[in-house]
């Protein structure tokens, strides 16, 4: 039982969440209504056996690094109840099991797509990003971004510019939403020798830079609603949503004694505006058809 749980462990499920909240919106818009219930279920199956893969790959290439942070220092690798031997076959058999799904149940760009996205996550954001610059989490958050592209492509087959803007949502969405996270863990990645934005710049930098991107965000997500040609409500309220996030962000100050606990604010704020979106998104869409 506890290498059963060792194994789950390793594909970090609620992470996993936040992929599924997205993909099922891109569908149903991709759809202009309710995909097929298989079409679905392969789709979002596929999705977490394909990022549980990338986040075994993770843990097998960080498993040195864990051991110095508190944070992870529970993980499988790091207590030694798998081995990255085992680790490793077992995310490359989590891979092939998703691309299989994905190009037997939906469409070969879907298939193209996911594969894109685990190379992208595992070489380029965990290997040659996250280690060397504290822009890590901006451009290897584009990773997390790729379910809407995914999502959309299990439908159609092909791409518009509505998934590319919901891409750029999330994009914007990740820096503010880990870094607020990162504040409280950056102790953690200092000792680790990790470059997280908020443990090797100052505070002025890491609220400068969360500023931008949830600006983007907004910006972003009005943008993709415009594109979708859902109903003004749905606007309205998602300018709701980024504004209670912003007024967030205003009580985010230097040196302040709070500083940690406003930030956790935010990190909870954004799996809230992310999740409340795609709700909306998947309303106005059915309520429209």
């Amino acid at each position: 039982m506890q290498a059963l749980r060792a194994y789950v462990d390793l594909m970090k499920l609620r992470v996993v969440e936040l992929l599924i909240i997205t993909t099922l919106p891109a569908m149903v818009l991709a759809q202009k209504g309710l995909p097929s219930f298989g079409l679905v279920a392969a789709t979002l199956v596929g999705g977490t056996l394909a990022a549980g893969s990338s986040n075994a790959f993770n843990m097998v290439i960080e498993a040195e690094s864990d051991k110095l942070m508190a944070r992870t220092s529970k993980r499988p690798l790091v207590l030694g109840i798998v081995s990255k031997t085992q680790a490793t076959i077992f995310a490359s058999l989590l891979a092939i099991v998703s691309l299989s799904i994905f190009q037997l149940f939906t469409t070969t760009l879907a298939t193209l797509l996911t594969a894109l996205a685990i190379f992208y996550y595992v070489v380029i954001y965990t290997i040659i990003l996250k280690p060397n610059t504290s822009q890590n989490i901006v451009w290897g958050g584009a990773a997390g971004c790729m379910p809407v592209l995914i999502g959309w492509a299990a439908v159609t087959g092909s791409l518009t510019w509505v998934p590319v803007a919901f891409f750029m949502v999330i994009f914007f969405w990740t820096p503010p939403h880990f870094w607020a996270l990162a504040i409280k863990y950056k102790d953690d990645y200092s000792a680790a020798g990790i470059p997280m934005l908020p443990s090797v710049s100052s505070q002025t930098m890491v609220i400068s830079q969360m500023w931008f991107h949830t600006i983007a965000m907004v910006v972003s997500s009005a943008a993709m609603i415009q594109l979708a040609h859902l109903p003004v409500w749905v606007l309205c309220a998602t300018v709701l949503l980024g504004a209670v996030f912003t007024f967030q962000l205003f009580a985010l100050k230097e040196n302040s004694d709070n500083y940690n606990k406003v930030a956790a604010g935010i990190f909870h704020w954004s799996i809230t505006y992310l999740s409340v979106f795609s709700v909306l998104l998947v309303v106005a869409q059915l309520l429209s058809a």
